[in-house]
């Protein structure tokens, strides 16, 4: 139980890490056009990137994959600034964002797929001395996901408070935070 409330803790602070930040504006980028009546869509988003993430952990910790760090800190901010761009266009058609749901389901899991990545060889270092990896993992992703929820609480939250209470136009308030974190990503390519 010590090792899985480890690799718990492990996860959730792999999203909070001030010094890995990339993970709260992709989540920042994939739930800013969500209101609260969506939250259902919103947690299976989170629960796909999870589990995605998760699945590149796994490949790696058992030997499967192994992939250039250099190569997948360049993809993570690409997908971030993906995400962005992506949240411009459906505003600027003025869609509606069931109708390009599909769309954020396969673009998520196939990012989390990379953002697992990102970590995974420290990850594979971590694991090299567990002769039993599935609870570590399963650890892992329960405190991925726990840390993903809070954010996506704050991120709605903040939305839900911009738009109805302090009355900004939400396709306004979506485009601004979905440029800032556009140029937040561009910075991140560039550097």
């Amino acid at each position: 139980m010590n090792d899985f409330l480890f690799y718990t803790d492990l996860g959730f602070f792999h999203v909070l890490d001030p010094a890995g930040y990339d993970h709260v504006l992709f989540l920042t980028a994939l739930a800013l056009p969500f209101s609260f009546g969506e939250w259902k869509k919103v947690f299976w988003l989170a629960t796909l990137f999870t589990l995605t993430h998760c699945i590149s952990l796994a490949l790696s910790a058992y030997g499967v994959v192994e992939v250039d760090s250099g190569l997948v800190e360049l993809l993570i901010p690409i997908t971030i600034l993906i995400t962005a761009l992506f949240n411009l266009y459906v505003e600027g058609r003025g869609e509606t964002l069931s109708r390009a749901f599909h769309l954020d389901l396969w673009a998520t899991g196939f990012f989390g797929l990379i953002h697992g990545l990102g970590f995974s060889n420290y990850f594979r270092m971590l694991m090299a001395g567990e002769d039993e990896k599935t609870g570590p993992l399963l650890g892992f992703a329960a405190g991925i996901e726990l840390a993903q929820l809070l954010v996506l609480v704050v991120v709605m939250g903040l939305t839900y408070a911009v738009t109805e209470w302090l009355k900004v136009k939400r396709s306004y308030y979506v485009w601004g935070v979905s440029l800032l974190i556009a140029a937040i990503s561009l910075t991140l390519i560039f550097s």
